[in-house]
């Protein structure tokens, strides 16, 4: 598992991720506040991870080498 993610793509993950998360506990209710918080985590383990598993299907890479 090669990194492909680079460190501003990183902190832009973690933003949305953070936005999706307090929008899905604070300004949702029902199913839409569960598919926030879920969508929400999605970028903040790629970021955790440094590895986006569609960039690696697609080739691309924003991780300088």
């Amino acid at each position: 598992m090669k990194k492909n993610v680079g460190s501003v793509d990183q902190w832009i993950r973690w933003i949305i991720g953070i936005v999706l998360i307090l929008w899905g506990v604070f300004g949702l209710t029902g199913a839409g506040k569960w598919v926030a918080i879920i969508i929400g985590l999605i970028p903040i383990i790629t970021a955790l991870l440094g590895w986006c598993p569609l960039y690696q299907l697609i080739g691309v890479s924003t991780k300088k080498e």
